[in-house]
């Protein structure tokens, strides 16, 4: 059974796992990765965790993770800065050997849940254009397309989920 659980130290040798089943780069969604982020060493990694815990009331870190193995990560941004109006008040990202799972609609009717808590009315939450299994997992947790965006470097679809009835 799966579980959501704030960032820790403890699970550095499984996070590097799955960091590393992701490849090169920083393109983990919903782990709040920075480029300045030296996550090799025990040290760098303590630093990240202890950023993501001091950043906790702007925003809500969680790792899905299943009998000690990080699977995923997922972000709940409270705010809506110039950031999540491009990004999404929620990012999140699965391991590819988790896919397919269900876990990351699972983990968003989470967050979802918790933005109701915070008192969060709508969330916002961005994905890839042609990204088909994201907007389904988006759109299983009552997303509502807005609109197709394309800049120079990317084209995304935009979504409103409303958090005042509980998550499917």
């Amino acid at each position: 059974m799966p579980d959501l659980i704030a960032p820790t130290e403890r699970l550095h040798g499984a996070w590097l796992t799955a960091h590393a089943e992701w490849g090169a780069g920083l393109h983990e969604d919903g782990f709040g990765l920075l480029p300045t982020d030296e996550v090799n060493s025990e040290a760098g990694f303590a630093a990240w965790v202890a950023r993501l815990t001091d950043d906790a009331a702007r925003c809500t870190y969680r790792w899905i993770i299943e009998d000690d193995q990080v699977l995923g990560g997922i972000a709940l941004r409270h705010e809506f800065t110039d950031f999540v109006q491009w990004a999404g008040h929620i990012g999140y990202g699965i391991r590819l050997s988790a896919r397919r799972r269900g876990l990351a609609t699972w983990a968003l009717g989470q967050m979802v849940d918790e933005a109701r808590v915070l008192g969060m009315d709508r969330l916002l939450v961005v994905c890839e254009a042609g990204n088909g299994g994201s907007a389904r997992t988006i759109e299983r947790q009552g997303g509502i397309l807005e609109r197709e965006s394309d800049s120079e470097t990317s084209a995304a679809w935009r979504y409103w989920i409303r958090t005042s009835e509980p998550s499917p």
